[in-house]
């Protein structure tokens, strides 16, 4: 549990980091990547313990990053509704459930 939630908050950082500016766009470029780089800093101070912990756990580098990936697209998802005020289109909750399956077969014995 405590490399999901650690993946959780990595991925809030990640997110803000790489999409944040959006709303920003009339800042400068290289401010914007200066302070992307600032707050990616601590996506990395997550990220790092939680794939170590995961794997200690014994979730394989596949299944970390599978998980990673999911918990992206779930952050970016609320991001994306409530920051960035974009609309949640039926094809994306299509695709999500495929993901879904993804995670199925992954995690399949």
């Amino acid at each position: 549990m405590r490399t999901i939630l650690l993946l959780l908050v990595s991925n809030t950082f990640m997110t803000f980091a790489w999409y944040g500016h959006l709303k920003h766009q009339d800042t400068a470029l290289w401010k914007v990547i200066l302070i992307s780089w600032g707050i990616a800093f601590f996506e990395y101070c997550f990220m790092v313990p939680a794939n170590r912990f995961g794997a200690q756990e014994g979730f394989t580098g596949f299944q970390l990053k599978t998980i990673q990936e999911v918990i992206t697209l779930t952050v970016f998802s609320v991001f994306a509704i409530f920051f960035l005020k974009e609309p949640l289109r039926w094809n994306y909750l299509v695709s999500f459930f495929f993901l879904i399956g993804a995670v199925y077969f992954m995690f399949k014995k």
